[in-house]
C-alpha cells in the first residue's frame, strides 16, 4: 500500500550564529526513539535555521539596502500609503516580495538573509544525517512563498541534495495508456509543503522528515534550480502595471514605423 507519512524532529535548540546545523539535527533524531529515521527518509529543514547558523543576520535599520543587495531584478512595484512593497527576483532567482528577507522569529532588531547557497546548506546536513545513521536521506531546505493568482503563502523548496526535486514523466504512460507529454510534478515543492503543515510557523519545530518517497532519493540529483523557470519561457516576467508600460514605451518609441500584421517593428 503506498502512503506517506511526515513527522517533526523536536528538541532542536535555539541556532546560533556558527551551530554545526547539521549535526544538531543529527544529535536530535538520536536523542528521540519516536524519530528513528530510515534509509529513504527526506528532510525538510527550514531556512531560516539555515541562515541562522550560517550567520546571515542584518541590522534591521538596513532592510532596503539588504533587499536591494539580495535584489537582481524588479518585477512589480507596489506604494501602500507610506510602505513600498517589491516583488523581486533575488540573488538565486527566486521570485518573491522583498528578495526573501525576513524578521519574523529573529532576535530583536535584526532581519535575515536567506542562505548563501541553499544546495550547499541541503548537502552539508545531509552529509552530517548520513554519516550519524549510515543510511540515505535526501535533504530539502524550505522558504515560504506567496504565489501569483493564488491568496495566501506555502512552503517551496529553495535548496536541496540527494534526491530529485523535480520529477519529469515526460515519455510515460498515464493509468489509461495515453503518453504524457509535459508532465513534470515539482515535488520539491510539494515536499516542502507538505512538510509545513506539521513543522507550522511559530511551533519552533524548523525541522520535518517526510517518509514514503524513497523513490526520489538520486545522489547526484541537481538542485533546486531545476525548478526555476528559464526566463524565455516565462510568460509573466513583469507585473501587469510594469508589462503595461513597457508596451505603452515600446509603442511611442516605434510610433510612425511600419509594422508587420503580427503588431511588430519590421
Amino acid at each position: 500500500m503506498r502512503g506517506l507519512s511526515i513527522f517533526v524532529v523536536p528538541a532542536i535548540p535555539e541556532v546560533r550564529s556558527g551551530d554545526d546545523l547539521g549535526s544538531m539535527i543529527a544529535s536530535a533524531i538520536a536523542t528521540d526513539p519516536s524519530c528513528r529515521l530510515i534509509d529513504g527518509d527526506i528532510l525538510a529543514v527550514t531556512s531560516k535555521v539555515v541562515s541562522k547558523a550560517e550567520g546571515c543576520f542584518e541590522p534591521d535599520t538596513q532592510r532596503d539596502r539588504v533587499i536591494e543587495d539580495e535584489t537582481r531584478r524588479v518585477v512589480a512595484e507596489r506604494r501602500f500609503g507610506e510602505t513600498t512593497t517589491r516583488i523581486v527576483e533575488n540573488r538565486l532567482g527566486i521570485v518573491g516580495a522583498a528578495a526573501g528577507v525576513d524578521a519574523s522569529n529573529t532576535p530583536p532588531g535584526t532581519i535575515l538573509r536567506l542562505p548563501r547557497d541553499p544546495d550547499a546548506s541541503a548537502a552539508a546536513i545531509r552529509s552530517a544525517v548520513e554519516t550519524r545513521f549510515s543510511i540515505r536521506v535526501g535533504v530539502v531546505v524550505t522558504d515560504t512563498l506567496g504565489r501569483p493568482w493564488r491568496t495566501g503563502q506555502t512552503d517551496i523548496a529553495i535548496g536541496g541534495s540527494g534526491l530529485r526535486l523535480l520529477d519529469d514523466l515526460t515519455g510515460t504512460v498515464d493509468a489509461g495508456g495515453r503518453p504524457l507529454a509535459v508532465t513534470t510534478p515539482a515535488v520539491g515543492d510539494e515536499i516542502a509543503a507538505a512538510a509545513d503543515l506539521v513543522k507550522g510557523k511559530s511551533s519552533g519545530f524548523p525541522v520535518a522528515v517526510v517518509r514514503g518517497l524513497g523513490r526520489l532519493l538520486s545522489a547526484d540529483a541537481r538542485g533546486a534550480e531545476v525548478l526555476l523557470r528559464p526566463a524565455h519561457q516565462d510568460w509573466f516576467r513583469l507585473g501587469s502595471d510594469e508589462a503595461w508600460s513597457a508596451g505603452f514605451d515600446a509603442g511611442r518609441a516605434t510610433r510612425g514605423h511600419p509594422r508587420s500584421s503580427g503588431g511588430r517593428p519590421v
